[in-house]
Parts: C-alpha cells; sequence; structure tokens
C-alpha cells in the first residue's frame, strides 16, 4: 500500500517573494530534463518570455529560478510555456475545507475565485464534501483563503496529523451541531409564524371565506421574509456582488416580489386589500425551502460518514517499549522499529508485525472482513483494526502518512472530490441556470400582461417560475452518488483510485485474472522434490539460497521448503521475468526456472524428468527445474491451491455476462487444469509480461472494455494498459500503485464486488440526474403557465434537493452479495 496511496507531484516551490521593484521571484520544480542542452532550452525560453527579467535553470536540482514582472506575466503562464517546451512543472495540491456554501452554483463561484487567482493551475469544488483542491504554483496559501472569503465564503486548509484532523472533525461536529439547532430553531419559529398563514389559505381553498387582517398577515411575514429568510438575501447579495447567480438570487427576488406587492397593496388599499395579499405566499416558500436546507445538510453528512468514520479509528495514543519501559506516547512520535503494546479490545495505532503474543483482529472497517482474523508472530496487522482477546506486541512498520489507514483516507477522499465527464457539463449548464430562468421569469410576466391578464395574475406566475426552478438538485446529483458510492465501497474494502477508474468499471465486459495469488491462495509450497544425479538435501539447500533473493511466491515457496536448512550467500543474482531466476551459490553456477529457460540456455531436459513434469502438471501443480554448473539437478512440484471463493467469484462474473479470461505463466498443461477448476473457459499459458501486454491490446482493438486483476511486479504493465486495473490488497506494492482500483482482502469475489458498486454508482448518479431535470422541465412550464401556486412551486424545489441527495444516501446500504 505504500506507493499507492502516497500523495504525489509535490514540487519543490518557494514562496513567491518580491525581487527587484515591480517584480517576483518564483522556484517551480522542472521535470523530464535529462541533459545540460535540456536545461539551457529551459532556460532560454524563460528569458525570451516578455516580463520575465532573469531565469536561472538547475538541472541537477530540477528547478527553475524565475524573476518576472507580475504586470506582464503570471507563475502559471510560465509553467505552461515550460510544459509547451516539452517539459513537466508538477503543481502542489493544497485541499481546502469551505464553508458557506448552499448550492452547486456556490461551488462553481468560489472555483471560479480560485481559478482566477495567477498561481492557479486548476481548481475542483465539490459542494457535496464543502471542499475544493487547488492545484498551484504559490506558496502562501493565505492568498488562496483570501479569494475564497472575497467570493462570500470561509476556507481552511486540511490538516493531515491524526490529533489536528480530530480536532478539526471535533470542531466541524460542533458546528454542525450549532448550525443544525440554529436552523430547526429558525424552522420552527417559522412554522409557527407561517401556520395562521396556511391555515387560512386551506380554510379559504375549501370553501370557507376567512380572512384574518392584512396588518395581522403582515405582521406574521415580516420576521419570517427578513429575519428567518435573512440567509437567502445574504447568499444572494454575496452572489451578485461576485457577478453570479444562485438558489438564494432566485429565492430572495420570488418572494421579495411577493411580499413587496403585497405591502404596497395593503399600505394602498388598508383592510380592502383582503384576499389580494400573497404574504403566506413567501411566507411558505422561505419556510419549506429551510426545511429542505435541513434535510439536505442531514443526508449530505450521511452521504460523507464513510471517510468520518475512517478519521476516528485512529487511536491518538499508543503504549510504546522503550528502554524496558512502557511510555504512552501521541501516535505520531511512534517510530519505525519501535515495540507497540496493545492490550486486548484496544485499538492497534500503527502498522506493524506481531513479534510476541496472540490474538485476533477486527479489521471490517478497513478491509471489510466482518470475522476477526487470527493474528500469531510474524503477522501483519493494521494501524485502526481492534485487538481481540490476546496482548500483543508489535514491531511498527509504517507510521504517521505512511500507515495504511492514512493513506486510505487520503485515496477515498480524492476518489471524492473527483468529477464524473458528466459532471463538467452539468457545470456549464448551472453556470447559465439562474440567468436564463430570470429571463424566463420576466417574460412570463410580460406575456401574462399582453395576454390581458392581470397585474396580480402575472406576478403569481412569475414567482413560481423564480420559485420551481432549482439549480440545486443539477449540482449534487453526481457528486453526492459518487461520495456515498466510493464510501459504501470503502466500507467493503474496495478502494478507487479515481472517478475514472469508477466511471470506467461499470462499462467492463472482460475481466483477466493473472493466476498466482489471484484465483489461488497465493501461499505456494513445494509437494514434490525429484532429483537428478544429486544429493536431494544439498538440491534443496542451493536452490533455497538462490531463491532467497527472490520476492516471487513460488522462491518463497522453496525457501519456506528449506526452513532448518542453513543458505549460503548469493552472487550475481539475476531475474529473467516470466522464465526464471539465476546466480551462484557456494561457486555453483544455478539455474532455477521453466523449460523455457533450460531450453535457451541448452540444458538438456531427460524424457523419464519430462514425464514427471507432465503428470504434476496435470494435477495443476507448477513444476520448477533447477540446472546446476550447466546440467539439470533436478525438479521440484510447487502447489497453490485455488482459493475457496474463486469458483463463486467467477460464476458471478459470468452471471452479469462478464467473460473471465486467465493469463498465467505456467505450462499449458497447469494452466488448463487451474482453469477447469476455477470455471474458466478461455486461458492463456506461458505468458510473460509483455505477452500479457500484447493479449489485451488485442481484445481492446475487438472493442471489449479490460479488467485486469493481479497482484505482481509482473502484473504492473498489464494493470497500466488495462481500462481498469485491479490489484489484490495482497499483492506488491508496484501493482497497487499502477492499478485504478484496490481490493483490500485478497478475494476474488471482490472483483464482483467493485464492479458491482460501480454500475450502482453510475446507475444512481443519472437516476438523480434525471429527477434533477425533470423536476425543472416539468415544473417550470406549469409554472409560466399559471397551473401552480407559488407555495407549492417552494415545496417542489426544497423537495427536488432533499429527493436527489436521499437517493444518493441509499448507496450507503449497498453490501457486496458476493462476498456478504
Amino acid at each position: 500500500m505504500d506507493t499507492l496511496l502516497s500523495k504525489t507531484n509535490t514540487p519543490e516551490i518557494a514562496s513567491a517573494s518580491q525581487g527587484s521593484a515591480g517584480n517576483s521571484r518564483i522556484v517551480l520544480s522542472v521535470s523530464g530534463m535529462s541533459c545540460a542542452g535540456c536545461a539551457s532550452r529551459v532556460e532560454r525560453t524563460l528569458k525570451q518570455v516578455t516580463g520575465v527579467s532573469d531565469a536561472n535553470v538547475n538541472l541537477p536540482m530540477e528547478r527553475a529560478d524565475i524573476e518576472f514582472a507580475t504586470a506582464q506575466t503570471s507563475a502559471a503562464a510560465l509553467a505552461e510555456i515550460i510544459r509547451g517546451a516539452g517539459f513537466e512543472v508538477p503543481a502542489q495540491t493544497i485541499v481546502l475545507d469551505v464553508t458557506g456554501m448552499t448550492c452547486a452554483n456556490c461551488a462553481g463561484r468560489v472555483e471560479q475565485a480560485l481559478k482566477a487567482l495567477p498561481d492557479v493551475l486548476d481548481a475542483r469544488v465539490n459542494a457535496a464534501t464543502d471542499r475544493a483542491d487547488v492545484d498551484w504554483l504559490g506558496g502562501d496559501i493565505t492568498v488562496l483563503i483570501d479569494a475564497v472569503k472575497n467570493a462570500g465564503y470561509e476556507a481552511t486548509p486540511r490538516l493531515t496529523a491524526t490529533a489536528q484532523r480530530k480536532e478539526q472533525q471535533a470542531k466541524k461536529a460542533q458546528q454542525d451541531a450549532a448550525a443544525a439547532k440554529k436552523d430547526l430553531t429558525l424552522f420552527a419559529i417559522s412554522v409557527a409564524l407561517t401556520l395562521p398563514l396556511v391555515g387560512q389559505m386551506v380554510l379559504n381553498a375549501i370553501g370557507f371565506n376567512f380572512h384574518m387582517s392584512g396588518w395581522v398577515e403582515l405582521a406574521l411575514a415580516t420576521p419570517v421574509q427578513f429575519v428567518i429568510g435573512a440567509r437567502f438575501y445574504k447568499g444572494a447579495w454575496n452572489a451578485i456582488k461576485a457577478g453570479a447567480g444562485n438558489m438564494d438570487v432566485l429565492v430572495v427576488m420570488g418572494t421579495s416580489a411577493a411580499y413587496f406587492f403585497s405591502l404596497v397593496t395593503l399600505l394602498r388599499l388598508g383592510e380592502a386589500s383582503r384576499g389580494h395579499l400573497y404574504f403566506e405566499a413567501a411566507a411558505v416558500i422561505i419556510t419549506l425551502i429551510l426545511l429542505g436546507k435541513i434535510l439536505e445538510a442531514r443526508a449530505k453528512r450521511g452521504t460523507t460518514a464513510a471517510v468520518i468514520e475512517l478519521m476516528a479509528l485512529r487511536p491518538e495514543e499508543a503504549k510504546v517499549l522503550r528502554n524496558g519501559k512502557e511510555i504512552t506516547l501521541p501516535v505520531e512520535d511512534v517510530t519505525l522499529g519501535d515495540i507497540v503494546i496493545v492490550r486486548p479490545g484496544e485499538r492497534i495505532p500503527v502498522d506493524g508485525e506481531v513479534v510476541e503474543g496472540k490474538s485476533q483482529a477486527d479489521e471490517a472497517l478497513i478491509t471489510g472482513e466482518s470475522l476477526p482474523v487470527d493474528k500469531a508472530i510474524g503477522d501483519a496487522v493494521t494501524g485502526g483494526s481492534v485487538n481481540g482477546t490476546g496482548l500483543l506486541h508489535i514491531k511498527a512498520t509504517k507510521v504517521g502518512q505512511d500507515s495504511t489507514l492514512n493513506k486510505i483516507i487520503t485515496l477515498v477522499e480524492n476518489a471524492q472530490s473527483g468529477k464524473a465527464p458528466v459532471q463538467r457539463m452539468v457545470d456549464k449548464i448551472s453556470a447559465i441556470f439562474v440567468p436564463v430562468i430570470i429571463v424566463i421569469a420576466a417574460l412570463t410576466f410580460v406575456g401574462w400582461m399582453l395576454a390581458g391578464g392581470s397585474f396580480e395574475s402575472a406576478l403569481v406566475a412569475m414567482v413560481s417560475v423564480l420559485v420551481i426552478a432549482c439549480p440545486c438538485a443539477l449540482g449534487l446529483a453526481t457528486p453526492t452518488a459518487i461520495v456515498a458510492g466510493t464510501g459504501a465501497a470503502a466500507r467493503a474494502g474496495i478502494l478507487f483510485k479515481d472517478v475514472e477508474a469508477l466511471e470506467m468499471a461499470h462499462r467492463v465486459d472482460t475481466v483477466i485474472f493473472d493466476k498466482t495469488g489471484t484465483l489461488t491462495e497465493g501461499h505456494p509450497a513445494v509437494s514434490d522434490v525429484l532429483a537428478v544425479n544429486f544429493d536431494e538435501a544439498e538440491l534443496i539447500r542451493l536452490s533455497a539460497s538462490l531463491q532467497s533473493a527472490s520476492e516471487h511466491p513460488l522462491a518463497k515457496a522453496i525457501v519456506a521448503h528449506a526452513d532448518s536448512i542453513s543458505l549460503s550467500k548469493v552472487k550475481d543474482f539475476a531475474s529473467h521475468t516470466g522464465f526464471g531466476v539465476s546466480g551462484t551459490v557456494d561457486d555453483h553456477k544455478l539455474l532455477i526456472g521453466n523449460r523455457a529457460l533450460m531450453l535457451d540456455r541448452k540444458v538438456n531436459v531427460p524424457e523419464e524428468i519430462a514425464a514427471s513434469q507432465s503428470v504434476w502438471e496435470e494435477e495443476g501443480k507448477t513444476a520448477i527445474l533447477v540446472a546446476i554448473d550447466g546440467s539439470l539437478a533436478g525438479v521440484m512440484a510447487i502447489f497453490d491451491p485455488i482459493r475457496k471463493e474463486t469458483i463463486a467469484a467467477i460464476a458471478g462474473l459470468k452471471k452479469q455476462g462478464i467473460e473471465p479470461l486467465m493469463l498465467t505463466g505456467d505450462s499449458e498443461r497447469t494452466a488448463r487444469t487451474v482453469a477447469k477448476l476455477a470455471g474458466i473457459d478461455n486461458f492463456k499459458a506461458e505468458t510473460r509480461p509483455q505477452d500479457k501486454v500484447r493479449v489485451i491490446e488485442e481484445l481492446q482493438a475487438q472493442g471489449k472494455i479490460i479488467a485486469m486483476v493481479g497482484d505482481g511486479i509482473n502484473d504492473a504493465p498489464a494493470l497500466a494498459l488495462a481500462d481498469v486495473g485491479i490489484a489484490m490488497g495482497s499483492g506488491s506494492d508496484v501493482a497497487m500503485e499502477t492499478a485504478g482500483i484496490t481490493l483490500m482482502r485478497s478475494n476474488p469475489g471482490m472483483v464482483h464486488a467493485a464492479l458491482q458498486v460501480s454500475r450502482r454508482t453510475w446507475s444512481k448518479l443519472w437516476q438523480n440526474l434525471f429527477w434533477a431535470f425533470i423536476y425543472n422541465v416539468i415544473g417550470i412550464p406549469l409554472a409560466v403557465l399559471g397551473l401552480l401556486n407559488p407555495a407549492i412551486a417552494g415545496a417542489a424545489m426544497a423537495m427536488s434537493s432533499v429527493s436527489v441527495v436521499t437517493s444518493s444516501l441509499m448507496l450507503r446500504f449497498w453490501k457486496p452479495k458476493s462476498i456478504s
């Protein structure tokens, strides 16, 4: 997990400082330079830019020190020029927590404010998570915070240390609770003031001619309009100052029109105005929309609960054994190699290896495994899991930002903050939505007047148009689905690297499996040894000595078979990917691998050995040939049984219309046996990494959408090329770094589950968009035609956002069928 989840592309960037008068100086990291000529070209290119007074490029440090006139160019422009010269300028990604956003247009306004800064390359603001990811080249983060503040919102940088993150989370929870309490109080007051107005409206609707005094209506509606509704006026004013429009603008325009028309009518006609006042419409609209916002906020908190739950797993302290004494330290102070003591029922504070004791660990919230996992000496444990009934001494192997839990949180957050391709289209619609609605409302008013309608009828229709339109539902449709879907997946132990992987996974029609460690247990063991004119014990000792330098599962099996034998040092070790290994042990030249390696090195394989090899391969075993000093010395059979979940996993994929395919470096006979046991109809044997790549390319040329499942270093090229790379949790860091999806459990059934949750999420996303559009497509024409009462229009507008977020919230209850 080390490499996969770690932060990337964080450049060496100094704070932009003042150079000579009117100039700024900035240091940019430049990657891709391979020689002095490259550095010279970058430097020459920069010096030709108008406004650049000096540029110095350092090749060994891969940095460019630039002084430039801020009135003539910017850091972002300079970075683009360097990229145009064929090099890369990695951007620093800053994560900000933004408060005060009420709808998708707010997120768009914050995004525009950040993108307007000269040092910002890109900004992505997610209204569902109240988070802004900013790629920029500056050094002083207060510039970003001030930009958000000028747009009418508040921003704070995301903290990373455990205690700070928990403090921040607690503070946010307190603020959310206080805001929720305030909103509920205001809502209760608003309901109390609005109910008499609604009662009057209902009585008249059912035939009772009852009208309270207009002055009483004014007294009831005014606090609702200007005290309860103050949040909408504030939001509208901030939007107008920024030259943008949002939901608040529509609410304020609609309710203010109804309120002030009623006020003027009351002042002109006095008590004669009874029956011609619309105070109740304004009050009901504000009350219902406030209710919608309260429900929406609750639902949004539910969709983001996965990350909050993961953060809650982080212990703040650890009991560490130092100098023979047990001391309690903040978890950030635990260092690699420290011995951490974990008592029964305590949460394990760091990733590590058990060096003393025996217990079980509850890893449900990290891997999705519902049953406790046995832990003994030599077993790995994950920080955040809960110790069972035994006392454990754990040697810390990953701490701080390198811990598995921290990297899971980072990965989930990054996936959640991404934008689906369809979201970019929705963003464009949202950007023009409010101005278009205002124009439609104005045309509605004019149209009614021209058609001979009364001023009152025209006003009611216009108000209905303004309050039925809902840009919020459009903006929340995709991000809430993505946040809820990736959160549900994380609970099940499925981690999506980015939105692209989530989006592509639902289109997969072919899944390619590597064999060893993916379909099989990944714990192969030597089952048979046949020596040829060589001492068997010495054959095992020399073979294990050479294989001790390899990380391959089959190599580990041979080393484990020689458990009680003293091994020798290895010289000139070489790995021949897809074939085997070679090296020198005790002055003997060893060659260990498959038949192709022996043929390539001109090692003769006797008939009787080939026969034994064939028998073992028919049993699903892998035959490993050993040559010593140029002659065949023996053959070993290694058996790796298929996982108990494999058969059900393959059957589940077939049931969904997804074709499984197995690629393996094993012989044809071994591959056929394993494929038959697993239920796989198509397989390819004796494939090297480049062969796997070729197979994927051929299938993609046929229009197939490929998912590649692997766990080894030799799977990395195929994982990178596949439309979706899926790495098993027990695999190598290289495989996990390359893959778009990581499975926290080594269970092939999780592959089916990953595709399931992608399909469910994408289905929910389009379902949300349908409802968001249908509200507006049906509601706006009805409002234009005067068929909607403003109060009903306001209720529909409020409920549209609630329904979209609640729909996404249903994804929280998703559980993988094939591994439940």
